[in-house]
């Protein structure tokens, strides 16, 4: 199923980028990759994703903030969204709140970004009914 998927991967940290986006495409989703909100909103337009990994954290225009404007510009109304961040633990007590905040902004959940790739992919994979 993730060979016809597409995840528009939103963040400013260059590096991040190409590792997960690697490790995304090894399991089979083709990967777009956005450095920064601006550019985000442009690829979203452009490639109509299943799935937009956006950062929460980053210079100029937030996470949210992006999220409103792809909301706003983006025709697919079934859009999923899954905000990346580097708050939070790992899937605690805080998580059932964590995923609220989420979804109160418009978001269908969030990833904690770790080292641990295979774990991120596991996660992208339920979030894709995959």
């Amino acid at each position: 199923m993730a060979a016809n998927q597409v995840i528009l991967l939103i963040d400013d940290n260059k590096d991040f980028l190409e590792i997960f986006s690697a490790k995304l495409n090894s399991v089979g989703y083709r990967v777009v990759t956005a450095q920064g909100g601006k550019e985000g909103v442009a690829e979203a337009k452009n490639v109509s994703p299943d799935l937009v990994l956006l950062d929460v954290e980053m210079p100029g225009e937030n996470g949210f903030e992006v999220l409103e404007k792809i909301k706003e510009e983006v025709s697919n109304k079934k859009l999923k969204v899954c905000f990346l961040t580097n708050y939070g633990e790992q899937k605690n007590e805080n998580s059932a709140i964590d995923k609220k905040f989420a979804i109160d902004v418009g978001a269908i959940d969030y990833i904690r970004k770790s080292d641990n790739l295979d774990a991120i992919v596991t996660q992208v994979q339920d979030v894709m009914g995959s």
